[in-house]
Formats: structure tokens, sequence, C-alpha cells
């Protein structure tokens, strides 16, 4: 099934943001089927009940890829299921979301436990707030938060709260490590959740995966600039196709 590709979402704003980008993909290659798959709804932080469910839930054989959480959620499971999973793709996911003394690219743990905080007092303010930090550094980064949580769902603050712990107990770095398909991760230039920088600290890690960065772009880089995404994947698709 390496004609077949699942995307994941990222925390909160539901399976929106990644439509566009699945079009351009359709549009680009007539025979890649593109699905995009929610993420489970569960109220657990453990990752391993994020993965049971997703693993129970996708099929076998296809590539795997996802946004911020849900390229973090693909990678574990790539590395889960080793040869029975065609490939990874992530979109703006950092292997490590809140920052730790061994991989500071990533969200200061004061500033996630503020935001985590807020999302319990006041979870439809913290997704507005969320959906803005989503857009800033895009051309238009009003209209895009707008876009962003015009499509998102009602948010349930149980899950959303679940799902900011499971982001703070992730860490890819091992499932990349012995992840031996092939990857291809980009990342966006004016990115304000995951910083740049991650695309260098990854490649440190694995010199020899594919990695990208979009200059000029925001952390909804796959809604902001969806043909753009589209193109960069499928000519690594095609290259991987072709080795």
């Amino acid at each position: 099934m390496r004609d077949r590709l699942i995307l994941l979402p990222g925390w909160g704003l539901g399976t929106a943001p990644l439509q566009p980008l699945a079009e351009a993909l359709r549009g680009l290659d007539p025979r890649l089927h593109v699905d995009i798959e929610p993420l489970p709804m569960l109220e657990s932080s453990d990752p391993a009940d994020w993965l049971d469910e997703l693993d129970a839930t996708l099929p076998l054989d296809a590539w795997l890829g996802g946004w911020s959480l849900g390229g973090m959620l693909a990678t574990e499971l790539a590395a889960r299921r080793g040869e029975r999973c065609s490939g990874l793709l992530t979109l703006a996911s950092n292997l490590r979301f809140v920052a730790e003394s061994d991989w500071p690219a990533a969200m200061p743990a004061e500033t996630f436990k503020a935001f985590r905080q807020g999302c319990a007092v006041d979870a439809p303010a913290t997704l507005k707030r969320f959906t803005l930090l989503c857009a800033q550094g895009a051309v238009d980064a009003r209209g895009l938060s707008r876009q962003l949580l015009g499509a998102a769902p009602q948010p349930q603050s149980a899950t959303l709260l679940a799902g900011l712990d499971l982001l703070a107990n992730l860490d890819t770095r091992a499932a990349l490590q012995a992840f031996v398909g092939p990857q291809l991760h980009l990342y966006a230039g004016a990115d304000a959740l995951v910083p740049a920088s991650v695309a260098q600290a990854l490649l440190e890690l694995l010199p020899d995966v594919e990695v990208g960065l979009i200059d000029n772009a925001s952390h909804a880089f796959a809604l902001e600039r969806p043909h753009e995404i589209a193109a960069a994947i499928q000519a690594f698709l095609h290259e991987v196709g072709d080795d």
C-alpha cells in the first residue's frame, strides 16, 4: 500500500487544517490515496493508549504522517509497526514538544505549564490563543487564525488537557532512530510553536533522513501553503519510489 498516505491532525483543531493539503496531493497524483484520520478522543495521557487505538484503527502497510502532535504519534506508530509501515512523513512536528536539558529546541517548560493552566480554566479562550500562535509568521496571520478557529470542533476540556499532557510525555527520538523506512520531515521557518532549529537538531541526530525547511511559513503551513507542501511531499514519494 505504498500508494496510501494516512495523515493525523494536530492538537485541538480537528482534521480541517489538513484538507487543502490532502486535496493538493490528490491533484498531483490521482493514484495516491490520502486519508485524514482524526485523533482518538481519549482522556488518557499515556502514549501507549493512543498508539493502541491508532494501531487498531489505521490500515497496515501505508505511509504514516501527521502535523505537529499527529506527526509525533505517526512517528511512534511507524516505529511500532516497523516493516508494516511504508514510510514516515511529519509536518512541523518536534521530537519533544517541551524543552529539556538535552533537547532545548522546544517550548520552554514554564510556557507550556502556563498554557496548560489556561486550558484548564478556559478551554475556548486557550484554543483561540492557540490558533493565533499557529498562524504567527504567516503572511495573513489573522485570516489564517480565523480559518483555523472557524473549522475547529467544539473543545472538550478533558480531551484537550489529555492531549496537552500527551504532548508533554512524548519523546520520539528513540522511535525515529528505530524506524528504518524512508522519512521526510518538513519544518516552517517562522513557526512560533516548533522552532526552526529543530530541523538542524534532527539532522544531527539522524543525518540520513530527509529534512526540509519552508521559509517564512507558520506552524499551520499545511493550511497556509498546501500546494508547496504537497509538491515537496510528492517529489519525495517519487524519489523513494524510483529507488
